[in-house]
C-alpha cells in the first residue's frame, strides 16, 4: 500500500520517529541505529502491517533494508518485533553474512533470539541468499570513556541497549565509546556507533 514517505522529522527516539507529511504525523516503529540521515527532511521507506487491534507503520532508511525486513517476515515464529529486533541487533549486512556462515552464536546473542528461532532463520534463508537485496555496510566502532552529566540522547542511547539485551555495564561501556567517537547529541550516530562497538 505504501513504498515511502517524504516528510519533516517532527519526534525522534532510539526506536521510533514521527514524520509529519503535510501535516499528518504518522508514528514509525524503526531498528535501533537506524540512520535517515540529519533532516530535517527525510525519505524513509515503510511496511504497513495490519493486525485486528492495530495498523503499525514501520520505516527505514532504505529500500533493500526494508526488503530483508519482508524477507524475516516469511521465518516461521518470526513476526514483526522479532525482525526489527534483529534488525536492531545486527546491521543488515552482518545480518547476511551470519546466515551465510550460519553462525547460531551470534544470531542467538540478540535478545529474543532463542536457539530454536536461529535454527529456523538459518533453515529457511541459508538458501534464500539470492533473493537478499542490496544491503548498506556496517559503521565502523568507537573507543574511550565519558564524563558525568548524560545527554538525553547518551540516556536514550543507554536505554535502548539494555532493552536490547546488553548488561548496564556493557551498555555504559558501549555508549562511552560512541561518545568518545562521535560525540554525545546525535541519537542515531551515537546508537549507530554503539551498536557497533
Amino acid at each position: 500500500m505504501y513504498d515511502f514517505l517524504i516528510g519533516t522529522l517532527s519526534e525522534r527516539q532510539a526506536n521510533r520517529l514521527v514524520l509529519d507529511v503535510s501535516g499528518v504525523g504518522y508514528d514509525l516503529i524503526t531498528p535501533l541505529g537506524a540512520s535517515f540521515g540529519p533532516g530535517p527532511k527525510l525519505k524513509v521507506y515503510v511496511h504497513l502491517q495490519v493486525r485486528e487491534d492495530a495498523h503499525l507503520l514501520y520505516g527505514f532508511p532504505d529500500r533493500g533494508t526494508r526488503e530483508l525486513f519482508r524477507l524475516l517476515l516469511k521465518v516461521k515464529q518470526v513476526g514483526p518485533a522479532m525482525s526489527i529486533a534483529i534488525l536492531s541487533g545486527m546491521a543488515p549486512a552482518d545480518l547476511k553474512a551470519t546466515i551465510q556462515a550460519k553462525d547460531m552464536r551470534r544470531l542467538t546473542s540478540i535478545k529474543g533470539v532463542g536457539k530454536k528461532t536461529a535454527e529456523q532463520i538459518l533453515l529457511d534463508l541459508s538458501d534464500r541468499l539470492d533473493e537478499f537485496p542490496a544491503l548498506p555496510g556496517s559503521a565502523a566502532p568507537a573507543a574511550a570513556p565519558a564524563r558525568a552529566q548524560r545527554s538525553e540522547a547518551e540516556r536514550q542511547t543507554l536505554q535502548a541497549l539494555v532493552s536490547i539485551g546488553m548488561s548496564e555495564r556493557e551498555a555504559e561501556h558501549a555508549t562511552a565509546q560512541a561518545v568518545a567517537a562521535v560525540g554525545r547529541d546525535d541519537l542515531e550516530l551515537l546508537l549507530r556507533t554503539a551498536l557497533k562497538r
